[in-house]
């Protein structure tokens, strides 16, 4: 394809029923900043800096399909409760000019029960390697439950003025658990061939699409692989993939690595934060995870585009579907690459923790280059609240005047 006929990655963009101002999204990061699971003053500033940044949409994650679906404290469950909240969030996001989009999932083997209350559920039983909590199978009316949890989820984002919704289907979350077979070792229907398997993840796509009714977007974020040997490889998620492009249910598929049962930085790439984790983890947990937490997260390198050799398979298999391309996009150039190898959406999300106003600078200097140094230690702020370590201002809040007015008064001599 000619250069210049690309389409450029800042410019107009369509998702499903939505047209984005560019083509850049705010990938879902877990933010911590909802310790009462419900929109703070402070989740509105998170997402308003990403908008006024010049991101084209910004994702709220992780919001709960319902209150067993938590996979940490503190997180907004799309309730009636909540509405309130997320209305005021929305309001705010596209005052500042960009769409936003709530990520809705259910953690499944993810959570525990000290947590939520209830055993988790998982395709069939399932020891969390990361938690060593147990997790239950889960039963055919439960499966039928948690799609109408869905169902009932989408109609919330509705209600509350968002643009789009991401269904989380990565990272070994319940969805995603059901396309692995390490997972997944049921006789029925859903367990099996990797069609059988594709069956859950396909049923809630459907249903959210039947309450959606095409007022808004439908994004699924779509594990390629997992890392784990035995679990989730390209192959069959492809097939996947394949599988929900042909239903037509979804308008953009975001592609994406990694869980979050066992070696994390699969997902992540680049430092291992070891010590800083063992700061926020219980007396019990800190030696070990001195001693083998590297082992236990896994350590990769950080390239550039790093799931970009994985997620160009996808490119020549879409046929009604759009693609979202993330990992390691952090300049003018990686959007321009993206566009190049046939992906519609770029994600983002490291970059923008370190500068939410990336895009903007991006916009006004081709040749500017990120600050993120990929160093991870964002990763542990969850345990709090999301922010990069290294931007003075998310880290501490802006700076005030002193409160002692014999100091806020020059003094001359």
């Amino acid at each position: 394809m000619n250069v210049a006929a690309l389409p450029d990655p800042l410019g107009p963009a369509r998702l499903g029923p939505v047209t984005l101002r560019n083509r850049v999204i705010k990938a879902a990061t877990s933010e911590g900043r909802s310790p009462d699971g419900l929109v703070t003053e402070d989740l509105i500033d998170f997402h308003r800096s990403f908008a006024l940044g010049g991101v084209g949409m910004t994702t709220v994650a992780y919001c709960c399909v319902s209150p067993e679906a938590a996979s940490a404290p503190g997180q907004i469950v799309m309730s009636a409760e909540a509405l309130p909240g997320l209305r005021r969030l929305t309001d705010e996001v596209h005052a500042a000019g960009a769409a936003i989009s709530a990520q809705l999932g259910h953690a499944g083997v993810v959570a525990h029960k000290r947590l939520t209350g209830v055993t988790p559920m998982a395709p069939s039983r399932f020891v969390n390697p990361a938690s060593m909590a147990y997790c239950r199978e889960i039963t055919r009316a439960e499966i039928h439950s948690v799609i109408d949890d869905f169902g009932r989820a989408a109609q919330v984002a509705i209600d509350a003025g968002f643009d789009a919704v991401e269904l989380h289907f990565g990272h070994l979350y319940l969805p995603s658990s059901f396309l692995s077979p390490l997972v997944n070792r049921r006789k029925d229907e859903y367990g099996g061939d990797i069609d059988n398997r594709s069956r859950f993840v396909r049923e809630i796509a459907a249903r959210v699409h039947e309450v959606v009714g095409g007022r808004i977007g439908i994004i699924a974020k779509l594990d390629m692989d997992d890392g784990l040997p035995g679990s989730i490889w390209v192959d069959e998620s492809l097939r996947t993939a394949q599988l929900l492009d042909a239903d037509g249910t979804l308008d953009a598929l975001e592609l994406t690595q990694g869980s979050s049962v066992f070696k994390p930085m699969y997902l992540f790439r680049g430092d291992v934060p070891v010590k800083e984790f063992a700061t926020v983890m219980p007396p019990a947990m800190k030696l070990p995870l001195r001693l083998v937490g590297k082992w236990a997260m896994g350590s990769y390198p950080y390239e550039d585009l790093y799931m970009l050799p994985a997620a160009r398979q996808f490119v020549p298999v879409m046929r009604n579907t759009k693609l979202v391309l993330l990992g390691g996009i952090t300049n003018r150039d990686h959007l321009d690459t993206g566009i190049a190898e046939g992906f519609d959406f770029l994600a983002m999300g490291r970059a923008l923790l370190r500068e939410p106003g990336l895009v903007n600078a991006m916009r006004a200097d081709a040749t500017v280059r990120s600050r993120c140094t990929h160093n991870n230690k964002c990763m542990v702020t969850v345990f709090g609240r999301t922010h990069c370590v290294l931007d003075p201002a998310q880290r501490y809040g802006p700076v005030r005047a002193p409160q002692d007015s014999s100091a806020a008064v020059p003094l001359h001599g």
